[in-house]
């Protein structure tokens, strides 16, 4: 069964690990932007290795989004980043397969023991487990 792990962060985390801190988020160093994109990196290996892996990719900082609204006048409305500073948003995705969902926990569990500047509460970080459909749902007639 295939499984999508969601990483969730704010637009105050990335300016964090760009080194731009606030008193909510301090100021990381180069070396723990390093140290989390290596743990990252090696988790992935360890899943592309037990062959659990199928993708994963992380997003750039939500400044860069543009929310694309219903047509308009023939016209999609596009605004920029609708997101406000702090609310979270998907930071990064990873499809894993594997026997069970507790195994996906587990998976999941791994990534959220990621290296951060000591000053920086873990506690409050979480990814989403969900399971990926198999196909169109069932209708029952």
């Amino acid at each position: 069964m295939r499984y999508m792990i969601t990483l969730y962060a704010s637009q105050r985390d990335y300016d964090a690990m760009e080194g731009k801190g606030s008193p909510e988020s301090p100021a990381w160093s180069p070396e723990d932007v390093q140290a989390m994109s290596e743990y990252m990196d090696a988790c992935m290996q360890s899943l592309r290795e037990s062959g659990e892996y199928v993708d994963g990719q992380g997003l750039v900082a939500p400044v860069h989004t543009r929310r694309v609204h219903g047509v308009k006048d023939s016209t999609p409305v596009v605004t920029d980043s609708p997101y406000g500073e702090t609310q979270e948003v998907l930071a990064g995705y990873n499809v894993v397969d594997c026997d069970s969902f507790d195994r996906a926990i587990e998976i999941a569990a791994q990534m959220t023991l990621c290296p951060a500047p000591a000053q920086v509460d873990t506690s409050e970080w979480y990814v989403d487990v969900r399971p990926i459909a198999e196909g169109p749902p069932r209708v029952e007639a």
